[in-house]
Order: C-alpha cells, then sequence, then structure tokens
C-alpha cells in the first residue's frame, strides 16, 4: 500500500499473490517501476526547482485574488453563471464544481440558495443550445467563455450565438458586463479569436497559462473559476495536488510514490499480460465528473502512435448494475480502479430503515442499516468479488472528499499518466490527431 495525507492506493488486489497468473509478478513491478527511474528522477528534479508549470501553479497565490475579484465583479446580482467550453476547458471544473454540490439531483452542496445556479455548457448541440439560451433571464445572466488558443470551434460558436441571442433581444448593450473570457496572453503573429472578439467589445480577460495545456489546467485559473462560483476553498485545492509534488520531491525511488507505482502497474499489466481497458469507479456522486475528467487525460495523452490504454469512466454502486457483468466475466482486459469514500457520517449518512418495513420488503439484511451501510458494504464487496473472479483491481480510499482531496486525487493521476506516457513513448501532451480533425472540420464548414 502507497499512502498520501489525503489518499490511500493499494495494488494487491493486482499482483499474482492475490490473483495468480491474472496478476502481475512483484518482480514484473520492480522492472517496470525501475524503467520509470530516469523519467521520475526528471520529475522529482523539477519538482525541486520548480521548473515544471504544472507544479510551479500550485504555489501561485496571485492569480487566485486576481480570478477572485474578476468572478465577483462578474457575478454581481446575477442568478446564472454559464460556463462557455469543451473538453479540458471545462471538465476539471465540473469535477471541482461537482466537489461542492453541482449537478447532483437534490444536493447544492453547502452553499444551497447563496449561489448562482451554475451551468456548463460543454458539448456541442444546437437543440439544447438554443433552448438554454431562451430559458435564460439575460440581464441577470453571467456567461464565462474558456478556450486556451481562442480559437476552438465548439467555443466560438457558442459565443457567438450567445452574441446573436443578446443582440436580439435588446441587450446588447450589457454584453461588456456579462461575459468573461479566459484565453491565453495575445502573441505576435498568432490569431486568437476569442481575444480579438472580446477585445474590440471591451469585455474583461483572464489568462490561461501558456505552459498548461487543457487537460491538465484544472489547477489554473480554468479550474479556478467554477470552485469560486461553488463557494470551494481553492487554495486548499491547491494545497492538496501540493502534498503529492512535495511527496515526489521527498521520494527516493518510484516505488515510494503512489502515481509511480500506478504508472507501473498500468502499463505493466497492459503490455505483459493484455489488460488494456482502464476502468475507474469511484463510489460517490461528487466524483461522477472526476471520473469523466481522467477519461480525457488518460486518454488523449496516451493514445498515440499505436499505443496507449482504454480509460473508462463508471460510477459506483450503478454501474454495478451496468457494466459490472463484462468486467468480471467478459475479456480479462480491465484494470479496475475502485476509489472508496469513507463511510458518510450524519444525516449524510441516511435514515435507519426500521426492521419491520425491511421484513414487509422481503429484504431483512436491511433492517437498521441505512443507504451508507449499504455503499459502505459494496465498496467492499466489489473488490473481493474481483479478487474472486481473478481480476485486477486496484484501490484508492479517500477518508474525506473535499477540495483538498480532490486536489491530491487530479495531481495523483496527472503525474500517473505522465509516467504512463514515459513508459509508452509517447508524449503525454500534445493530441497531433484531435489537431487533425479540427483542421479537417474547418475545411468542411469552407467548402
Amino acid at each position: 500500500m502507497t499512502s498520501h495525507p489525503s489518499y490511500r492506493q493499494s495494488i494487491e488486489g493486482s499482483l499474482s499473490t492475490k490473483i495468480g497468473d491474472a496478476g502481475l509478478s512483484r518482480g514484473r513491478l520492480t522492472q517496470w517501476l525501475t524503467l520509470l527511474t530516469p523519467r521520475f528522477k526528471a520529475l522529482e528534479e523539477a519538482a525541486q526547482a520548480d521548473s515544471f508549470a504544472h507544479f510551479r501553479i500550485l504555489k501561485d497565490t496571485a492569480d487566485i485574488e486576481e480570478t477572485r475579484a474578476a468572478y465577483d465583479k462578474l457575478a454581481a446580482g446575477a442568478e446564472t453563471v454559464v460556463i462557455l467550453g469543451t473538453g479540458g476547458s471545462s471538465l476539471g471544473g465540473q469535477a471541482l464544481a461537482q466537489v461542492g454540490g453541482w449537478g447532483i439531483p437534490g444536493d447544492d452542496g453547502d452553499a444551497a440558495g447563496k449561489l448562482p445556479e451554475l451551468r456548463f455548457c460543454d458539448n456541442l448541440d444546437s437543440r439544447s443550445f438554443t433552448r438554454g439560451l431562451l430559458s435564460l433571464d439575460i440581464p441577470k445572466t453571467r456567461f464565462i467563455a474558456i478556450s486556451k488558443s481562442g480559437t476552438t470551434g465548439e467555443t466560438l460558436s457558442q459565443v457567438l450565438t450567445a452574441f446573436k441571442f443578446i443582440e436580439d433581444a435588446g441587450h446588447a448593450a450589457l454584453i461588456p458586463q456579462i461575459f468573461l473570457g479566459v484565453t491565453e496572453p495575445a502573441k505576435a503573429g498568432v490569431a486568437n479569436g476569442l481575444r480579438e472578439l472580446f477585445s474590440a467589445r471591451g469585455i474583461p480577460l483572464l489568462p490561461h497559462p501558456t505552459d498548461v495545456g487543457g487537460r491538465y489546467s484544472a489547477f489554473s485559473v480554468v479550474g479556478l473559476l467554477p470552485a469560486l462560483a461553488r463557494g470551494l476553498d481553492v487554495a486548499a485545492f491547491r494545497a492538496g495536488a501540493l502534498d503529492v509534488v512535495k511527496q515526489l520531491s521527498a521520494a527516493t525511488m518510484p516505488e515510494d510514490h503512489p502515481a509511480a507505482v500506478g504508472a507501473a502497474l498500468s502499463i505493466g499489466l497492459a503490455k505483459d499480460l493484455g489488460v488494456t481497458n482502464s476502468v475507474l469507479m469511484p463510489y460517490s456522486d461528487r466524483l461522477e465528473r472526476f471520473s469523466a475528467w481522467y477519461v480525457q487525460l488518460w486518454a488523449e495523452s496516451l493514445g498515440k502512435n499505436g499505443e496507449g490504454t482504454t480509460p473508462i469512466g463508471t460510477l459506483g454502486p450503478v454501474d454495478q448494475h451496468s457494466q459490472l457483468q463484462l468486467f468480471m466475466d467478459g475479456p480479462a482486459t480491465h484494470l479496475m480502479t475502485i476509489v472508496r469514500v469513507a463511510e458518510a457520517e450524519g444525516a449524510d449518512r441516511g435514515l435507519t430503515i426500521p426492521a419491520a418495513l425491511a421484513a414487509e420488503a422481503g429484504a431483512p439484511y436491511l433492517a437498521e442499516k441505512s443507504i451508507g451501510d449499504l455503499v459502505a458494504a459494496q465498496q467492499k464487496a466489489i473488490v473481493d468479488a474481483l479478487i474472486e473472479a481473478k481480476r485486477p483491481v486496484r484501490t484508492i480510499d479517500v477518508p474525506k472528499l473535499d477540495e483538498r482531496a480532490l486536489g491530491a486525487l487530479m495531481m495523483h493521476f496527472f503525474i500517473e499518466t505522465i509516467l504512463a506516457g514515459d513508459l509508452l513513448g509517447v508524449d503525454p501532451f500534445d493530441q497531433p490527431a484531435v489537431e487533425l480533425a479540427k483542421k479537417l472540420t474547418r475545411q468542411y464548414l469552407a467548402a
């Protein structure tokens, strides 16, 4: 087991000592970890020297205050905040916002009724976007448009459509007050449509870090804005990530860090045993979008040159009833990562079910138990069941799900992904195939 203050990782259920030939031997795990040593040491040195932007940003405080001031000014008098952006410009923010209760039926977090409604428009669909605009009270709505390059077609089309809608509704004069943009600083000779549009209209802009890509941008202004919109502690979010980086700085070898162990396990299972799917299954509604965020991070970073494993985002316990049959009894190609959140306490644990009601329903095992008790039992049972079925399983236990814990989990998977890229021989920071699709899309529109 490899531990961190905000989570504990165990890979025992993925090793041959537990699941026989279906698991990785400790000897092979050690060999994969040894292959990681040069890249691990380079990351360690970068962490110590503050030379890696993805780590350096965690110590920044000036951008927090700048972002907070811009958001507070924008949100004054707002009933709804709409975030326009796609992929890495949205998923990290969604994962953060959900820890604050966003997107969960019946749960509005601890700030219920005190904050504007938050909407993410991340997928492009003309019907839903148009109907969404029609549902808004424009003078009481605020828009945040996020695009690192400022040229993302989906985001630009949303912005331009919103401009047109607002102008047609007779509110053109409000546009400079109800919009905020996030994009890269101006570069000589580099077009940035979002910057040009917003600058021409006097709309405020916040700088997107030039050296941090979209899917790695959750710790930047891209994640801070949605977090502030949900009243979250953004300093604690960064502090949780910094804890993971400090652990990296202090580590002697890859086996001393949970993320390095995770990378060696994932790629070792894929290369040695054909375990080519990586399933993330958190047992908490507040981690559903975190699972979606992970899918983009892993897929877009590692799926290159014929390499990579396929990430699958799921949610427990609901996906026990939809996908677990495949994972346990289909092809032996899935590494299961079960994220278990500590048992709920107090009112969050749920009402105790009276014995008489349980007996009437033919479910005496639920007598004097709560929903919290049932989920806690399921989190344990699924791991044992997977081990019995000889399917590799890793557990990540989170004692308390809050901003600090989410920051730690995100940084864990940042580092795990970067190191997995090294083992696969791919650059985890580019996305050449995606760029090709964007180019072809523009060509088809022009035709």
